[in-house]
């Protein structure tokens, strides 16, 4: 049961970082690969996903991130 928290926690990082880094580079009008859907519904749509990556990502590692010993 502790492997799969370790897994989740080390995803929601992920996310949280591929949001971020959606969001950086969005400002030079680059994209990640994988996260080219998000402007596929708008503009205002795209950042709105692009902040609940790092919302939903942040909130999984705070929660799963850490090793209760």
């Amino acid at each position: 049961m502790e492997n799969i928290k370790t897994k989740l926690g080390q995803g929601g990082l992920l996310l949280a970082a591929m949001g971020i880094m959606s969001i950086l580079l969005s400002i030079f009008n680059y994209n990640i690969k994988l996260l080219s859907w998000v402007d596929l519904w708008g503009n205002t749509m795209g950042w709105i996903i692009r902040f609940l990556l790092i919302l939903v990502g942040a909130a999984l590692f705070i929660l799963f991130g850490r090793n209760e010993e």
